[in-house]
């Protein structure tokens, strides 16, 4: 084990003494506040303690077994080698997971997300493919057993969408799909393409961590204004009765959200205000990451959703993520959902960016 994870490490094995001293304490438990904040860490801090203890243990059995190879018996250096083995296995998959838990967590990646997709440059073609993306981040979903939920759509002229946002529920949805914020550039023969010329077109995507209700922006209602109108699209007869669809414009900063997907005006107002709120904190997250990349280039760069991250060449079943050199030859099984490997890629990359940073501060 490296000398700077070891060094972390006994210091959260320290943390956890002072902590059970501390909880042991009859003026911390009379404040129920304060006995509520050292719990919650004591519960974190015992999972890396715990493993740490475990890894000691395994290393020390290592060293007992490595000191029987040396005896005359060959049965018993027989024994001993496949001892030895058994334990550097444990101890190489114990260190990857003690290196998991000391990176920094984001607390924001356990929540759900909304997928916003604009077509950018490309006209028809742009279109097409945001309605492309929309069915394969849908399709991901469905196979992560997360539940899906379209927000607003605004369709393009000959299919696909100008611009359409999706709410996704479930289990770490933000902390998975965070890395798609960026521009997204395919290339391809359109189906009006007579000559068979391969066009380039491009679509942004911004994934936004759904706001937590105690914790989300309170909105002034001086600063809102809302207009109500007829829904189009998808919806059957009701749809286009009413006007039932809401748009609500942020007049400080422009920013703008609609809904017209629920049947009533007061669940679309409040899915509205939902999108709203989480745009605006995007914003402001993204004016803070590019400060922060002005001292250090990051693995997303920072997060300006102008940023080309992907190439989808379909005439060679190719994607290829430039922020991590990554290509894979799988193309229509990406675009089915089959978003793993990618996906899996991109933490791993941001995992290991943030431990070297963990070993330059040690």
């Amino acid at each position: 084990m490296k000398p700077f994870l070891r060094q972390q490490l006994e210091k959260y094995a320290l943390r956890l003494q002072e902590l059970e001293f501390l909880l042991s304490r009859e003026d911390i438990m009379a404040d129920m506040t304060q006995f509520l904040a050292l719990s919650r860490e004591h519960a974190e801090v015992t999972q890396i303690a715990g493993r740490y203890a475990r890894y000691l243990q395994t290393e020390a059995d290592a060293q007992s077994a490595q000191e029987m190879l040396t005896g005359d018996d060959a049965e018993m250096r027989e024994m001993a080698q496949e001892e030895l083995a058994t334990c550097q296995a444990e101890l190489t998959k114990l260190e990857d997971e003690l290196q998991r838990l000391l990176l920094p967590k984001d607390p924001d990646d356990a929540r759900n997300a909304f997928v916003e997709i604009r077509a950018g440059t490309g006209g028809d073609e742009s279109a097409l493919f945001a309605g492309d993306l929309l069915r394969m981040y849908s399709r991901y979903a469905e196979q992560r057993g997360w539940r899906t939920e379209l927000v607003s759509e605004s369709p393009g002229e000959v299919g696909g969408y100008k611009e359409v946002v999706l709410r996704i529920e479930g289990e770490r949805v933000y902390g998975e799909l965070k890395f798609e914020s960026g521009g997204h550039r395919v290339q391809r023969v359109p189906a009006t393409e007579t000559q068979g010329r391969i066009h380039t077109s491009a679509c942004t995507v911004a994934v936004m961590p759904e706001p937590d209700e105690a914790e989300a922006i309170k909105l002034n209602p001086a600063d809102l204004r809302i207009d109500t109108f007829r829904a189009s699209g998808a919806g059957g007869q009701h749809i286009n009765k009413t006007d039932s669809a809401v748009r609500v414009v942020h007049l400080p900063t422009g920013i703008v959200a609609e809904c017209q997907d629920g049947r009533s005006q007061h669940s679309n107002k409040a899915k509205a205000l939902q999108v709203l709120q989480a745009r605006i904190q995007e914003k402001e997250r993204s004016e803070r990451a590019a400060k922060e990349a002005a001292l250090r280039k990051g693995l997303v760069g920072s997060g300006d959703r102008s940023d080309r991250i992907r190439t989808y060449n379909f005439p060679q079943g190719r994607l290829t993520d430039h922020r991590i050199n990554l290509t894979l030859y799988k193309l229509l099984a990406i675009m089915e959902g089959d978003l793993d490997e990618v996906v899996g890629a991109l933490r791993s990359a941001q995992e290991a960016e943030q431990l070297a940073e963990l070993e330059v501060g040690a």
